[in-house]
């Protein structure tokens, strides 16, 4: 069994990959921004079900500074890039978002090869992949895959989306010109849904929540490409070891975009009672133009009306094997653990 660092072990996708590391039998080592925050680890390992939490080692360390990552890549073999910032409103000033994605994945890869570690699998994101080109009409055909990138000067594109792109870039020149002996793999996942693990609520989720909340008393005609956590941490866990997936990308999508009314649907016809509040009909795309009117906020989802955005998983099932759960699963697995935690009111 091999030693892992995870950097951003309280994130979503961090605290899952932990638990699945623990699970393999793998020891592992994870970067805090503060030992205070250690406790929250612990406690979403417990409600992961991962075994031996002994086996977890925390080494503070902030990816705006280079304090913590030498000690943190020391005598591991392999490195997974969880952590990255993710906003809940974009930044008037898009460097609070590409600086520390860039530098921080820079700082990472730098400790990692001087640690002689064999490969970092880096998080990276659909954005970017599928953003600065013109989106297709609900019903488009067009998919993306591993070969698109985010053109960060096209119409449309976020600070994040900039963040994401110029931050897997950079990664990729960095092994190429300064790598030495030290691998790359990347995964791009869409919007991250499944089990939350505390309650630090992504944007995703989020969405997740609003539906049960009753927050939208009709769906927008809105289609999103979602992906279980677990299946997200199991494809980097995959790309982690599979001599075929060095200096390769990854989509981490589990198939077709789902819309929000179809999210509502499987969640009514799953959790019953809990579900009351969901939303069981969708509404034109000019309800929610002059809804944004008179509230700013949701003029964030304008540009993704009558929108769809398609991603190719084929990639990661022919070259890895892998096999991800469906939209609805991810989906009401995600509800079901916003209920149990009391997130939402059942």
């Amino acid at each position: 069994m091999a030693t892992v660092l995870v950097t951003g072990g309280t994130g979503f996708v961090g605290a899952h990959a932990i638990a699945q590391l623990l699970t393999a039998g793998h020891t592992v080592r994870t970067t805090l921004r503060s030992q205070a925050r250690r406790p929250e680890i612990e406690r979403m390992l417990v409600t992961a079900g991962a075994p031996h939490p002994e086996r977890v080692s925390y080494v503070q360390a902030d990816l705006m500074a280079d304090a913590g990552w030498n000690e943190a890549a020391s005598g591991a073999d392999y490195v997974l890039h969880v952590a990255s910032p993710f906003p809940s409103r974009q930044p008037k000033d898009e460097d609070e978002l590409i600086v520390p994605a860039r530098d921080g994945a820079l700082r990472v890869l730098r400790a990692a090869r001087d640690a002689g570690v064999r490969r970092v699998v880096l998080t990276s994101s659909f954005a970017s992949i599928g953003y600065g080109h013109a989106p297709d009409l609900a019903g488009g055909a067009h998919a993306r895959d591993e070969t698109s990138w985010t053109d960060v000067d096209g119409p449309g594109v976020s600070p994040y989306a900039k963040s994401k792109t110029i931050a897997e870039r950079a990664a990729w020149d960095f092994i190429a010109n300064e790598g030495g002996g030290l691998e790359l793999a990347v995964v791009n996942p869409v919007a991250i849904l499944g089990p939350v693990l505390g309650p630090d609520l992504s944007n995703s989720v989020r969405i997740v929540q609003a539906l049960l909340a009753g927050y939208l008393p009709v769906a927008p005609p809105m289609w999103m490409n979602v992906v279980d956590v677990r299946d997200v941490v199991d494809l980097h866990l995959r790309a982690m070891t599979a001599p075929e997936a060095a200096g390769q990308r990854f989509l981490a999508v589990a198939g077709e975009p789902i819309s929000v009314h179809a999210m509502a649907l499987a969640l009514r016809s799953s959790l019953g009672r809990s579900a009351a509040r969901v939303p069981a009909r969708t509404a034109p795309a000019w309800v929610f133009q002059a809804l944004a009117l008179a509230a700013p906020p949701a003029r964030e989802i304008l540009p993704m009306l009558n929108t769809v955005r398609r991603a190719s998983n084929a990639k990661a099932r022919t070259v890895l094997g892998w096999s991800p759960r469906s939209n609805e699963e991810a989906v009401v697995a995600c509800a079901e653990s916003l209920v149990s935690k009391g997130i939402v009111r059942g």
